[in-house]
């Protein structure tokens, strides 16, 4: 994955990939390659203990959504108003879409993402209110049942879960396509997180609110899930999964977002890239941890 966050990089630093290299790739892996993924992760035999794990992982989703609610609310009152409501928007919000999806299936495999899936329907739920409100005012609850229940990675669990649960046979060559183009996930979103690093001069990156901002995104709210999790004695695999796609770095919908609505749009990309940069140490470090209780409990 790093080689891979290394070829974008690269790719974009020799002008290979254009500055509107960002945007496709973003466009590609949101309507197609993250929605062929996400089907091809509920490719697998239903039972009862899969059903009993999605219900299990939303209740904690739901949690960890108003957990990050609190923690916007009142880690960054000392914040210009400008910068707080980037720094609660990432908090609110991460990258668990574009780099959690890939983490999770290359560390538990098909059900790890599966599972990944799931999680992050009250992450886009919270989004579309909650999220958009730090910009503008919130939302009317139609518009927000709109944008969630049209976003293609919602349809893409609810096509994939019904398929699973209703035992619908595809056609073997839909299937293998579905499957094959689900397979340019990690590629693709490695690539893209490199292209985004590749436009930030380091000099300029770092300050107290972003380290701030990327301590807690980063370290204390996936620690306090770790604890949560083993204080209730969840599943490996789901505690796994939600302490990881917790730890994701702020995601690029935070820096679209404050172009959009006249924000600090330079701000918001020093904090995407200051906390994916370092994201590539502390997501290893917390799958390390997950592997040494895993096989210290054995």
């Amino acid at each position: 994955m790093f080689l891979l966050v290394a070829a974008g990089l690269i790719l974009r630093k020799q002008g290979i990939l254009k500055e509107t290299a960002n945007s496709v790739l973003t466009n590609l892996l949101i309507y197609l390659i993250l929605p062929c993924n996400i089907i091809g992760s509920f490719f697998i035999e239903f039972n009862i203990e899969i059903l009993k794990g999605f219900g299990v992982i939303i209740i904690v989703s739901t949690l960890i959504q108003a957990t990050g609610l609190l923690f916007a609310h009142i880690f960054y009152n000392k914040e210009t108003s400008e910068e707080r409501k980037i720094l609660q928007f990432g908090t609110i919000c991460s990258n668990a879409n574009f780099m959690g999806n890939p983490i999770a299936e290359s560390v538990y495999g098909a059900a790890g993402l599966m599972y990944a899936s799931v999680f992050l329907i009250p992450m886009r739920i919270v989004m579309w209110s909650a999220g958009i409100s730090c910009f503008t005012k919130s939302q009317g609850k139609k518009e927000v049942i709109k944008k969630v229940l049209t976003h293609p990675c919602i349809f893409a669990v609810c096509v994939g879960m019904s398929r699973m649960l209703l035992k619908i046979s595809l056609p073997v060559f839909l299937e293998e396509t579905i499957l094959s183009l689900g397979n340019c996930t990690t590629a693709i979103s490695m690539v893209l997180i490199g292209t985004i690093l590749a436009g930030a001069e380091p000099r300029s990156l770092f300050n107290k609110g972003i380290l701030k901002y990327t301590f807690i995104r980063l370290i204390l709210f996936p620690f306090l899930v770790f604890a949560g999790c083993r204080l209730f004695h969840i599943a490996p695999l789901i505690s796994g999964i939600c302490v990881l796609l917790t730890g994701m770095p702020a995601g690029s919908t935070t820096a679209i977002m404050a172009a959009k609505y006249d924000g600090n749009y330079v701000f918001a990309t020093k904090c995407v890239v200051v906390s994916t940069l370092l994201s590539l140490v502390t997501i290893p470090l917390w799958c390390l941890a997950f592997i040494y209780l895993n096989t210290s409990t054995m």
